[in-house]
């Protein structure tokens, strides 16, 4: 029994949503509802720093289970426990140190790496995760799903371990390693995300802690944040092989596109055959997602074949948006404030559907 009522409407919207058609109505996090609580459930004691609050386990899962009974689930915001430990956190399974902050984890590169790419069964992190996710689960009692943690890949994973100019050095001087390196990355990938999937997924389904997302079978978000700063020519030899193997092991997969410099690599993105969508963050001091400035990038992503999902979009900009854009293949995350801007939304998006 689900504290979300409308979740098998919504589980139709988003499967629609992935195979190019309709629209999904949601939110980046959550607030909270109006009203009582789903159950009564007492919120753990206080934490006592934000080791505790981050890097416990058991506190966590307790944390989590207490906002999860008090969190909005209207329109087709999902019931998912976000687990994230960092941006990144694959790079930690493989050495990196995480560092609680008071808004994020950081991710301290490896200290001595060596160019080995080694998944350690009793790493500490590894062990956190798998900690985390399972506390988490056992909590849950079908309530609500637990996501898959914010893991990333290839580049970005290498950065996390030796630094982005190393990195962007070795593409370079040293490209037969690095490639190397990053077939390796995504070796660990695979082992991780498939035991974690394990540990997360209800009936074959599952979500994923970032961008609001849930599909009938297993689910991811790729990236390449680091791409901003290499060519077009280096995307395609860097890049693109280690995302096609994983648009080619996973069921579903959005890439989230970071940034005007990543723009570039968009016809390369579209390349990958078997990816579903691609998500579209503009960065900093530029308009949001719902901006009629990206509306030609929009069409373009959905006249490649992939669905669009367009982030802290506005209550006046969703009208226009869905008038410009299409009423197919369009996830709409919108920065609400309240329940009754909830309501508010989906009196629009109701009109399109």
């Amino acid at each position: 029994m689900t504290w979300k009522s409308n979740f098998e409407e919504t589980k139709k919207h988003y499967t629609n949503w992935w195979n190019g058609n309709g629209i999904v109505l949601t939110m980046w996090e959550h607030l909270f509802k109006d009203g009582a609580p789903y159950e009564k459930i007492l919120p753990p004691p206080p934490h006592k720093d934000m080791n505790q609050f981050w890097f416990d386990a058991q506190w966590r899962a307790d944390y989590l289970h207490y906002i999860m009974s008090r969190n909005s689930y209207l329109a087709d915001i999902l019931p998912v426990a976000n687990t994230q430990l960092g941006p990144g956190s694959l790079a930690s399974v493989l050495g990196a140190e995480l560092e609680g902050r008071e808004d994020t984890i950081w991710i301290r590169e490896k200290e001595g790496f060596d160019g080995q790419i080694i998944f350690d069964k009793s790493n500490k992190w590894w062990q956190l995760h798998k900690d985390l996710l399972s506390a988490c689960k056992e909590k849950s009692h079908g309530n609500y799903m637990v996501g898959c943690p914010d893991l990333v890949e290839g580049l970005d994973v290498l950065a996390s371990l030796k630094g982005s100019d190393n990195v962007l050095m070795d593409l370079i001087m040293d490209p037969d390693n690095t490639l190397q390196q990053l077939q390796e990355i995504n070796d660990v990938y695979f082992n991780v995300f498939n035991e974690i999937y394990d540990i997360i997924n209800v009936n074959g389904e599952m979500a994923f802690c970032y961008f609001s997302l849930w599909a009938p079978g297993k689910v991811s978000k790729l990236q390449v944040d680091l791409s901003i700063m290499i060519s077009e020519e280096d995307y395609h030899t860097f890049c693109l092989p280690f995302l096609r193997e994983q648009t080619e092991k996973i069921d579903y997969t959005l890439y989230h596109l970071d940034g005007v410099d990543a723009i570039r690599h968009l016809d390369a993105v579209l390349e990958l055959e078997n990816l579903n969508a691609i998500q579209w963050t503009p960065g900093y001091g530029q308009p949001q997602g719902g901006s009629p400035q990206w509306y030609d990038l929009y069409k373009k992503i959905l006249a490649g074949g992939k669905s669009v999902m367009a982030n802290w979009v506005t209550l006046d900009e969703i009208e226009p948006l869905i008038d410009n854009v299409g009423n197919q293949g369009l996830h709409i995350n919108v920065d609400f404030k309240s329940e009754k801007e909830i309501e508010q939304a989906l009196k629009i998006v109701d009109k399109y559907r």
